[in-house]
């Protein structure tokens, strides 16, 4: 399934994953340099829905804060 995602990077919620009016956010406490947040927000949505992290993937927003993730359930 693919899903948009808006990423708060660096907050001291995360990791954390909710579901709002808007679509998911995922809060992640890594800073976004050199990819840390990515990693971050893909490790983060592989623990909410159970999957291992290599069944996530950003398609698209690498260097934004909204992005298009695929999740293989």
């Amino acid at each position: 399934m693919q899903l948009t995602v808006r990423v708060k990077p660096g907050s001291r919620r995360g990791p954390l994953v909710e579901d709002t009016a808007e679509g998911l956010v995922v809060h992640v406490r890594e800073r976004a340099v050199d990819g840390a947040a990515n990693a971050g927000v893909v490790k983060a949505l592989a623990a909410h829905f159970g999957v291992p992290a290599r069944d996530v993937e950003i398609l698209r927003g690498h260097t934004a804060r909204i992005k298009r993730v695929e999740v293989d359930a």
